[in-house]
């Protein structure tokens, strides 16, 4: 598909409008992976097909699942996809057989076959669920969701609004194409496609000056880095990764990794006539995802000062005096240099790791070794100082916990579960290991991820 500078990271899909109901869920008790069909192209450019794609449900995004903090919920797989598949419940704190992970926390689901998860909500956020098998194919067909967990007091808005951001790469008939292990997507930036919009639930058809939105963005795109603004807006950034800041920020432009998310509280400043936007940035140029028209003034007027939302039960970092310092280099790529690496127990040469589909290492291994990175006890405190060897950025997710990074001046900056590491760059995360199981390490751009981008860690 030939998309336009006008078409290309334009478009919204309108979703139904539906209350938020306190403590409701709602989404039904399975989740049936399989494949449906979606009219993802709007009719204003042009009269293409629906698109088939792989969801849960049948639909994308799958089920919104909606619980209160400290409920414990239940989601039965059911795979009729004709790939084995699992989910990842990304962002919570589960335990360790919980985590979807086929090969380490459980045996992927066959077609056909079926498998219980049993979440307990121990953190209010946002966090999303996707395909953890294939996932550089699963997830780019379409097969995520959002799943939001309410605080037991929730901020007083208006609009409680979920954006989900995501990046196709579609043929002509509007089809998502089918090279997934296109060497040259997983050697450079990833898959980068040629048609990004925002799905919002709900689809509000306007909005009132004064009125006080939250807004929680999620970039479930399969490699793309998306930079986005608002305007007609003034407010603050309120969480990242489902953890709420200390104290909320002043923002302007949010830039997401791959898997990174984002609540942002806000007061809409726009009068009547004019609108309140949503525009990505790509390459000095915005482009517009989408547009509220404001229609009137809101009752109560202006609310005042924005407070933080509640804190999450997960111990924040104060000293790392009695830190053990595990290094993570990150090496390989397009231009990157990489003239051997292990795979498997064999050391190879960069043309041998090209011939296994392996062209990335963390500490000059490729894809999964057999040992962990690091075996920690429990509540130990880690230290993982990366070094970003590349010309390309790459989208540190911990499975298990949350971490904060370890800033230059000492202070530590918010609980997080991914950390956007740009080329060239070094940056220290730090975590409180309290979470016991194996848990995975890896690049979010999952292009990255399946050409070796992965490792793990123990904590017992």
């Amino acid at each position: 598909m030939t998309v336009d500078r006008r078409q290309f990271l334009t478009g919204v899909t309108a979703l139904a409008v539906s209350p938020i109901i306190a403590g409701a869920t709602s989404a039904p008790m399975t989740l049936e992976a399989k494949q449906g069909h979606i009219k993802l192209i709007p009719e204003e450019f042009g009269d293409y097909p629906q698109t088939n794609v792989w969801g849960f449900d049948g639909g994308v995004p799958g089920p919104l699942i909606r619980a209160r903090q400290g409920d414990v919920i239940e989601r039965k797989l059911i795979n009729h996809l004709p790939q084995d598949t699992s989910v990842h419940w990304h962002g919570l704190r589960v335990p360790n057989a919980m985590d979807g992970v086929p090969g380490m926390t459980q045996d992927a689901v066959p077609t056909g076959g079926e498998f219980l998860y049993k979440l307990p909500l121990q953190d209010a956020g946002t966090y999303w669920y996707h395909s953890h098998n294939q996932s550089t194919e699963q997830v780019a067909r379409g097969l995520y969701g959002v799943l939001v967990v309410d605080e037991e007091t929730p901020p007083d808005v208006d609009h409680d609004i979920i954006v989900v951001l995501d990046d196709w790469r579609l043929s002509q008939e509007a089809q998502v194409t089918e090279d997934f292990g296109a060497m040259h997507d997983w050697t450079h930036a990833g898959r980068m496609g040629n048609f990004v919009h925002a799905h919002l639930t709900p689809q509000l058809v306007s909005v009132q000056t004064s009125q006080r939105l939250r807004l929680r963005f999620v970039n479930v795109a399969t490699d793309r880095v998306m930079a986005v603004s608002l305007s007609g807006v003034q407010g603050k950034l309120v969480a990242r990764d489902g953890m709420p800041l200390e104290q909320p920020e002043d923002f302007s432009v949010l830039t997401f990794g791959p898997a990174e998310r984002a609540d942002v509280i806000v007061d809409v400043t726009a009068e009547q006539g004019d609108t309140v936007q949503l525009a990505i940035h790509e390459r000095d140029t915005d482009y517009l995802l989408q547009e509220l028209k404001v229609g009137g003034r809101h009752s109560s007027g202006p609310r005042g000062a924005i407070p933080p939302l509640p804190d999450n039960p997960l111990s924040r970092l104060t000293d790392l005096t009695n830190a053990r310092t595990v290094p993570l280099k990150m090496e390989g790529g397009a231009m990157g240099g990489l003239r051997q690496g292990r795979y498997k127990g064999r050391q190879l040469s960069t043309q041998e790791l090209v011939d296994e589909g392996q062209i990335w290492t963390f500490n000059g291994e490729a894809g999964l070794p057999e040992a962990p990175l690091l075996t920690a006890s429990r509540g130990e405190i880690i230290r993982i100082p990366i070094q970003n060897d590349t010309v390309f950025p790459h989208a540190m997710h911990l499975h298990g916990t949350h971490f904060q990074e370890v800033l230059p001046d000492g202070r530590f900056g918010p609980l997080k579960d991914t950390i956007l590491v740009n080329p060239r760059e070094s940056r220290e995360i730090a975590f409180i290991a309290d979470n016991p199981g194996d848990w995975l390490l890896h690049c979010h751009m999952l292009s990255h991820q399946a050409a070796g981008m992965k490792t793990w860690l123990r904590v017992s």
